[in-house]
């Protein structure tokens, strides 16, 4: 039996930031008059390309060079909130319950990412880590991920990605993988249910599930 290879999604899942990046999404939005969106619709709403998510919230059309500039607006408040973010409750030890090799892939920035990660005591634990290496986000993940498997050398169809979002459920299906996507993050539970997908409510669980796919 082929051994599976765990790859953790980083914002949302592992890291405790959903309320701010809500906060910093506002603050986004105030610069271009936009109204203030409440978390719930956040998580009913969010999806990937975030311009996407960002022309529906404001009601008109996004375009790149709007984007670039709404998103470096939404970094710069979220450096400011990360110091008060802690991990999500469960995740040292949903890390810690998995028994073969695990890897972590952002959607955030490489160069803030691991020293971020290393902030939170997680030196050590992932056999690759990956971050944007571009300086706008907002892209599908996808992409990403495929090159992130190559940078390990692992075959697509070994890989369980744990996320909260459908596009990383996209993206795992992409390159021949599964997902397990967790309620605790940037999406509707709602959402991730209908999917038909493996869902779980904590990351503890989501381990669980990953190991019996």
């Amino acid at each position: 039996m082929t051994e599976k290879h765990l790859v953790w999604d980083w914002n949302g899942t592992l890291l405790d930031d959903l309320s701010l990046v809500v906060a910093s999404t506002n603050q986004a939005f105030a610069t271009v008059g936009g109204r203030a969106v409440e978390a719930d619709e956040h998580r009913r709403a969010f999806r990937r390309p975030v311009a996407e998510f960002y022309a529906e919230m404001l009601g008109r059309a996004v375009d790149e060079e709007e984007f670039g500039r709404l998103d470096r607006i939404f970094h710069d408040a979220y450096r400011v909130g990360l110091t008060d973010i802690s991990l999500a409750a469960d995740a040292m030890a949903a890390i810690k319950t998995w028994p073969g090799s695990q890897s972590l892939l952002s959607m955030w920035f490489h160069s803030e990412l691991i020293p971020a990660v290393e902030g939170y005591g997680l030196a050590g634990l992932f056999s690759r880590i990956d971050g944007l290496r571009t300086e706008v986000g907002g892209d599908l993940k996808a992409g990403h991920l495929a090159r992130h498997l190559a940078g390990l050398g692992v075959a697509g169809e070994t890989v369980v990605l744990i996320g909260d979002s459908l596009d990383d459920a996209a993206a795992a299906e992409a390159v021949g993988g599964k997902a397990v996507l967790y309620t605790g993050g940037f999406t509707d539970p709602s959402r991730l249910r209908a999917s038909g997908l493996p869902v779980a409510d904590t990351l503890v669980d989501a381990v669980k599930t990953a190991m019996s796919l």
